[in-house]
């Protein structure tokens, strides 16, 4: 087959240097330059701080093509053009770029004026992005400031418009900005502390001239814009339909067409490699799951997915990393076609475990592609259960319950409605931070804890929206039962059925009747047999009429339909205000769920082991009782005797705490024995052997690895009840152990 596209990329300088010479030529089909000031600005930061600005589409030209398609050079273009592509995606790109670094006096488009770009120097070094760039009409004081170098290097700005000089002469001008604050530090010659501080600053300025030229010949010359180029030989209407498909049907070659190109010399052909899979990844878009794979990758290896970094995928790319010093070091992420492919047969088993996961009733309930939240949050949840099965860590139990505390925050806080792959890489670093220090719980775990009470559920009647979906997770989570068997039902065949049904209650209720309060998991078999277009007061009267009261009431629990919610449901007349009253109750039914099966993980414990537990918490307060009577309760104790990694931790939580209740203060946690209460069960271990303390607790303890071993198993089995684990017996036996040998020292 004849190759027809070619992807490839081009680096900045040789960009400016191609729209220089007038070498982009528009379609007389495509439409105008429609971007507003902002969205140049927008394309210019992102470009500064190294970002991703998409793909370019080129078709090779031709004068025959040139003159069919009615050609023109992009807006604002002033020269003889060098036609060599015609733009067939990217002209709004392109053109920003033209307009924002050729600084053309013509007008913005339905603007009185053109519009110059700046750059404040100082700001931008400074990382500063929200002040370092801006805009303006090219008012007579702006054109004064463009003329007068002198004075764009007092006030620090770079006109962006200099960057179509290229590398050299952009260099230039940073020479020039770094002499002119080298001749003012040299030229202040007092002896004064004022005159002093002038000069050091004067000379800071002329350093910072240096690292400025660092940036813009890195610019330059290593950040690079991919674009594909259609060959010149295809035919016109072939080139037309392409541009069709783009413009009108939102279909753009995204970074999975780019990256098939680029591979294909290397002998992989990851279309083919897509659709060998596609079948066993079937749960959500396809055309995203195929880039979720890629995601994946990614973030296994660097953390970080934005397109720009799936090109470090390609064997052999050389990424350049800075490193902790500030020097930069050049590495291959993947070595040869084997290891891409190696990591592309884990990416795809990663997902494939994930997809089960979310599946899974007992997990997180989504048990149908359509019941998934947040499906852009699949590549950053599939890393992470990745990551954690492949390291060695003995708390594996704990860190997946630590996971299931980040999906539901992630959910109920909305935070993957945008900036999807940004966020998947900082939740990526946050967790594998938070699974070895507790004390580094993530913002978003706090942020969910201390605003899931004020969820409005109410409003939530449009089906498929994440909170609708999240909702409908926990019924299955809390497995609700099938109301004609009782049974758990066939999950493949459920779907959400409204309790008062809308063809009789639609007038009444409003828009409210197709809330997730009034809806519930049922088979189509059950909505059909049981409900059949009656009200509540009617099927569920017949249900604990013909049935154990109790297991009915069993049934409804399980869907989260309380006792009080039944008894509105079964009023008599059946008004707005009972239907009113109904979603409140159940509402208020639902926020408990998220506490106590999301956030707590409360699951039915043991009477024995709720023993256990209380026995455990007394030891605790024992243990406390015991420092302050040794130590004293005054802070000035704290601080001299409890090891400084302790106190940074317990000063983490107590900080937290105060963020949660902003009535309480900091004083309140001033007495030694408040500050106990932030301590974890191991550090009570720390705190007795340290030198300091150690010969306080010796006549007590007699043997540090004696005291280590009971610590641990009093930790082992205190981690087994609170995070809902099964307990084995030997756990049990040496907890009870620890228990009593506890007990029996500390009298």
């Amino acid at each position: 087959m004849k190759n027809v596209e070619k992807a490839d990329r081009i680096h900045l300088g040789s960009l400016v240097e191609d729209l220089k010479k007038g070498r982009f030529l528009i379609p007389d089909f495509q439409r105008e330059f429609e971007w507003r000031p902002w969205d140049v600005l927008d394309l210019i930061k992102s470009i500064f701080m190294d970002y991703y600005i998409g793909t370019l589409l080129l078709w090779k030209g031709s004068k025959e093509n040139y003159r069919l398609l009615s050609c023109e050079p992009i807006y604002a273009f002033n020269g003889k053009p060098d036609p060599q592509h015609i733009v067939l995606d990217g002209q709004q790109r392109l053109t920003a770029i033209y307009y924002a670094f050729f600084q053309p006096e013509k007008n913005f488009p339905r603007r009185a004026k053109p519009v110059v770009y700046l750059l404040n120097i100082q700001a931008f070094l400074e990382e500063d992005y929200e002040r370092a760039f801006w805009y303006d009409s090219l008012t007579k004081k702006n054109a004064e400031l463009l003329a007068d170098k002198n004075l764009q290097f007092e006030q620090h700005i770079f006109p962006l418009g200099v960057m179509k000089e290229g590398t050299w002469g952009t260099s230039d001008w940073v020479k020039e900005y770094r002499d002119f604050w080298q001749q003012k530090a040299e030229s202040e010659s007092g002896d004064d502390e004022e005159s002093k501080n002038r000069k050091s600053t004067y000379r800071q300025y002329s350093d910072d001239a240096k690292e400025f030229k660092e940036v813009i010949e890195e610019l330059f010359n290593q950040y690079y814009i991919s674009y594909i180029e259609l060959d010149r030989d295809i035919d016109v209407s072939k080139v037309c339909d392409i541009f069709t498909q783009i413009n009108s049907k939102g279909v753009t070659l995204d970074i999975f067409d780019l990256l098939n190109a680029i591979l294909r010399p290397k002998e992989i052909y990851l279309k083919k490699m897509w659709h060998d899979v596609e079948d066993e990844l079937d749960y959500t878009d396809p055309k995203k799951m195929k880039i979720y794979v890629l995601q994946v990758m990614s973030i296994l290896e660097q953390a970080y997915c934005s397109s720009k970094y799936l090109y470090y995928l390609v064997p052999e790319a050389v990424k350049t990393i800075k490193k902790h010093d500030g020097s930069r070091e050049q590495v291959v992420l993947v070595q040869n076609t084997d290891d891409f492919l190696s990591r592309w047969h884990q990416s795809v088993k990663a997902l494939k475990k994930a997809i089960q996961s979310l599946k899974s009733p007992r997990d997180f309930g989504a048990i149908q592609p359509s019941f998934v939240p947040y499906p852009s949050i699949i590549p950053a949840f599939a890393a992470v259960k990745c990551f954690v099965e492949n390291q060695a860590t003995p708390n594996k139990l704990d860190i997946q319950t630590k996971i299931r505390k980040w999906y539901w925050a992630s959910i109920f806080t909305n935070r993957y409605s945008s900036a999807v792959e940004s966020t998947s890489a900082k939740d990526f670093q946050d967790l594998t931070k938070w699974f070895t220090n507790n004390d580094d719980e993530p913002e978003v775990i706090k942020e969910f804890i201390g605003k899931y009470k004020a969820l409005d559920l109410l409003s939530e009647n449009q089906k498929g929206s994440a909170i609708y979906n999240a909702i409908f997770n926990l019924f299955v989570i809390n497995e609700a039962r099938d109301w004609s068997t009782f049974d758990l039902p066939e999950y493949d065949s459920l779907d959400d059925h409204h309790i008062v049904p809308v063809s009789v209650f639609r007038e009444q209720a409003g828009a409210s009747i197709n809330s997730i309060l009034n809806r519930t998991p049922l088979s189509a078999t059950t909505n059909r047999h049981v409900i059949n277009n009656r009200m509540p007061n009617e099927y569920l009267k017949e249900m604990l009429d013909n049935n154990d009261k109790e297991k009915v009431y069993d049934v409804l629990s399980s869907h989260l339909i309380s006792k009080r919610a039944v008894s509105i449901l079964l009023r008599d007349p059946f008004t707005k205000s009972d239907f009113e009253e109904f979603l409140s109750e159940r509402q208020d039914t639902i926020k408990d769920a998220i506490e106590s099966l999301l956030i707590k993980e409360k699951l039915d414990v043991p009477i024995a082991l709720q023993t256990l537990n209380n026995q455990i918490e007394k030891i605790e307060m024992k243990l406390r009782d015991l420092i302050v009577s040794k130590a004293g309760n005054d802070n000035g104790q704290y601080k001299n005797t409890t090891p400084s990694h302790i106190q940074e931790k317990v000063d983490k939580r107590i900080a937290s705490e105060l963020k949660k209740k902003p009535g309480l203060t900091a004083e309140k946690f001033d007495p030694f024995s408040e500050k106990l209460k932030y301590f974890d069960l191991f550090e009570y271990f720390e705190y007795f052997v340290t030198k300091a303390n150690w010969s306080h607790y010796e006549p007590m303890f007699v043997n540090k690895e004696q005291l280590q071993n009971r610590f641990n198993q009093l930790s082992t089995l205190r981690n087994c009840i609170r995070h809902s684990r099964e307990v084995s017996a030997i756990e049990k036996l040496d907890g009870e152990a620890a228990i009593t040998w506890f007990n029996h020292i500390i009298k």
